[in-house]
């Protein structure tokens, strides 16, 4: 780059034969006196070694020599002064190259350095050259570092020593020499060159900014150095750092043109740090949309506070997307969970809250809670010190007015945690290699549509997702990994849990849950399970299994379909249900189970993969459809697939409704379930009331509520064997248990009927 030669700029003063009236005795501002006319100096037209020249005489402690016209100086640019010397007579002074820094408007630039460094003319006659380099970058040899509010100068030089010398100067000469520094055929721009000190204190924005509306397409460069950057700050250029800069947590760095998490870590000497401020961009700028890791592995040593690395605020609402990289979770006393026990207060017509908190400062939001009536996966939305009180993500079902609780916060990998809002956050293709030290995510407090695709979860101490709120609302999990850091243990000893949900809406599809401790936990209606394998199994011989599904909504509006559900079961609940007997809501009910593959192996015998549990009483269910699947016992049998726990409550079978379990494929179980099942049933002595027992058939215990059709076989016939035309009527619901059907003769008769049986009635 010379602007003398690509932009015409004049640098060069006029030489001194042309006339002294432009070169002043002070600081060549307009109005100082010049040397035109003045009595110590002189034009000597032929001298032996300059030819024309200006000969000076010294009679100020500092003698001036400065043009009066205005030297441009550009941000980016180095301009070389210099000029030949040479003492004539009187005490031998020292020289150096001088200028005046002038602001647009003609003010002083005051602040910089404005002189070159002193050359001593030490012989008469002798000629000496001075010379120094003004430029806007610190770079080597720059003698005057100027900043961009320096517009122009007047250019000269001084004498200084004792007074009484006479000196001859040759015409001075101004060029630029930025082209030493930053020739035009390289395609970059240091940052140097526009004032950035790299000193790790001075804050160079500015010329960060200034480097970047200069780079004309090139490349910026960030050289060796720590540049402090002192307020928010977006580049439009390439970059290349090959020093680091630094700045306060609240301030950004954008990078649009160079927007990835390896730049960002360049830009900041640490992985840690570099995800942090690259997805505090991701976040600040509207330009981006996709934080791409590049493939890059993170060693992860601390929980990385999501919110914390955001610090504007709580709540963020467009899509956002971090893709393509690694965390790897490296041991340390920074994953340890922090452990509070505290007694509270609990009301069911409060059913979110805990009250009259003790040692409610130990309480951590995000904390998972244990104690008496506790159901599963109940966690701190948050805390209010001041009102001693706790929010709760789910009600308690059995707690007791006054008791003791234990709150425990793990550690996670990405803490959302810290954002009461956050809706359309996507994570693809990222892995949490959390080695069996850490959770992997926990979800913001509130939000939607939260995406995992294409991600893997791999042993992940507690959790690889969790929701402490509704930040789950809509929450999708596509083509994902689960795979369990205690797959060596018992199936009831594993304690790892792969997702919960609080909210509506999720889409849980073609993911894979490798013997985790449970697989997913729902609360919340309308929820989308298909294409997913769990697997739950161990090594122990007839085995005990364990829930892999859990719903504690009882009327969830769930579809579980095409799902390859091994060695672990479905298990229905209200467990959050601060009033879990049954009362005015609707009871277990809007779930369909259709097209899945059942499969244990060498399983207890008394295992079951469909189990619906009451957390209080008279509930019942009405809307559930089990179809097309296949459920298959391999290295033992299972007596059935359907099961009731009677732990806390049992089912009403006066009260089913629309349940069907049919058109199902049952391979090595003792019975089948099956509603409506259809009999053959044999009268080999003549009656006049034939008592009908499906009751082995009938999913969950259920009661003969319908008998749909009857269908005679071959003749009846009564006690003289004479064949009977007669038309039963049906009596259901009979017997002790309410499980037998009865056809009603109008006299005794025997023979064979086909009889189809439900446990439930329309209305």
């Amino acid at each position: 780059m010379n602007k003398a030669i690509t932009d015409g700029v004049v640098f060069m003063p006029p030489e001194f034969e042309d006339g002294l009236d432009v070169w002043s005795s002070e600081d060549g501002t307009p109005g100082t006196n010049t040397y035109d006319g003045a009595g110590n100096a002189a034009i000597v037209p032929a001298d032996q070694d300059f030819d024309s020249c200006l000969e000076l005489f010294k009679d100020q402690n500092t003698q001036k020599l400065r043009y009066m016209g205005q030297t441009p100086f550009e941000q980016g640019c180095y301009l070389r002064v210099r000029a030949k010397v040479k003492a004539i007579s009187g005490p031998l002074p020292s020289v150096r190259i001088a200028a005046r820094p002038s602001l647009t408007g003609g003010g002083h630039a005051g602040g910089y350095v404005e002189t070159g460094p002193a050359v001593p003319l030490t012989a008469y006659g002798e000629v000496v050259e001075v010379s120094a380099i003004i430029g806007s970058g610190s770079r080597s040899s720059v003698d005057m570092v100027w900043g961009d509010d320096v517009a122009y100068a007047h250019m000269g030089l001084d004498l200084t020593g004792s007074n009484g010398a006479a000196v001859r100067i040759d015409e001075m000469v101004i060029e630029d020499v930025t082209g030493a520094y930053l020739r035009d055929m390289m395609d970059w721009v240091d940052v140097r060159d526009f004032g950035a000190a790299g000193d790790g204190v001075t804050d160079d924005r500015a010329a960060f900014a200034a480097a970047d509306a200069a780079s004309a397409g090139r490349t910026l460069l960030v050289p060796e150095g720590v540049f402090h950057i002192g307020s928010n700050l977006t580049l439009h250029s390439d970059i290349r750092f090959e020093g680091t800069v630094t700045m306060a947590d609240n301030v950004y760095l954008s990078l649009t043109r160079s927007f990835d998490l390896p730049t960002y870590i360049d830009a900041f000497g640490t992985e840690l740090l570099g995800f942090r401020k690259a997805f505090q961009a991701l976040l600040h700028y509207a330009d981006h949309e996709t934080l791409d890791m590049c493939g890059r592995r993170i060693d992860v040593t601390e929980p990385i506070d999501m919110q914390a690395a955001y610090a504007t605020s709580d709540t963020f609402l467009i899509r956002r997307v971090i893709k393509n990289g690694q965390f790897y979770v490296i041991g340390g006393a920074a994953w340890d969970d922090e452990v509070a026990t505290s007694t509270a207060q609990y009301n069911p017509a409060n059913p979110y809250k805990l009250t009259n908190v003790a040692n409610i400062s130990a309480i951590d939001p995000g904390a998972i809670i244990a104690g008496n009536g506790v159901g599963r996966e109940v966690y701190v939305k948050t805390v209010n010190v001041g009102a001693a009180e706790v929010e709760l993500s789910q009600p308690l079902w059995g707690a007791a007015t006054n008791q003791s609780y234990t709150f425990t916060r793990h550690k996670y990998v990405l803490d959302f945690g810290g954002f009461a809002q956050v809706n359309r956050m996507n994570l693809v293709e990222v892995e949490f290699q959390c080695n069996n030290h850490s959770s992997a995510v926990m979800l913001p407090r509130d939000g939607e549509n939260f995406v995992f695709q294409d991600c893997f979860f791999i042993k992940a101490k507690n959790h690889a997702i969790s929701s402490t709120g509704r930040g789950c609302q809509d929450l999708h999990v596509d083509r994902c990994q689960f795979i369990s850091g205690e797959q060596g243990l018992a199936a009831t000893d594993r304690v790892s849990v792969a997702f919960n949900v609080n909210a509506n809406d999720a889409k849980i599809r073609d993911s894979r849950f490798q013997r985790m401790g449970l697989s997913m936990i729902f609360h919340g209606s309308n929820h989308i399970i298909q294409g997913n394998h769990l697997f739950q199994g161990d090594e122990v011989s007839d085995g005990p299994r364990t829930p892999g599904m859990v719903f504690t909504y009882e009327n969830n509006n769930a579809v579980i379909a095409g799902n390859y559900i091994d060695n672990c079961s479905i298990e229905w609940n209200n467990e959050h249900d601060e009033k879990p007997d049954f009362g005015s809501e609707y009871s277990f009910g809007g779930m369909t189970i259709a097209n899945n593959t059942f499969l244990c192996i060498d399983a207890a015998s008394w295992f079951k993969w469909i189990l619906v549990k009451p957390f209080g009483t008279g509930h019942y269910v009405s809307g559930l459809h089990v179809t097309g699947n296949v459920f298959r016992s391999i290295a033992g049998t299972i007596n059935r697939v359907d099961g009731v726990v009677s732990t806390h409550g049992t089912l009403d079978g006066w009260s089913m409704r629309d349940v069907t379990f049919e058109n199902n494929a049952f391979v090595g179980i003792n019975q089948r379930t099956m509603s409506p099942v259809t009999l053959e049933f044999n009268q080999n002595t003549v009656a006049g009331t034939w008592t009908l027992d499906g009751s082995d058939y009938f999913p969950f215990g259920g009661n003969a509520r319908t008998v749909s059709s009857v269908v005679i076989e071959g003749a009846l016939r009564d006690g003289s064997n004479n064949q009977v035309w007669d038309n039963p009527h049906v009596e259901v619901n009979k017997g002790a248990s309410a499980q037998l059907a009865q056809l009603k003769w109008s006299k005794p008769v025997r023979g064979t009927a086909h009889v189809t049986l439900r446990v439930d009635r329309p209305n």
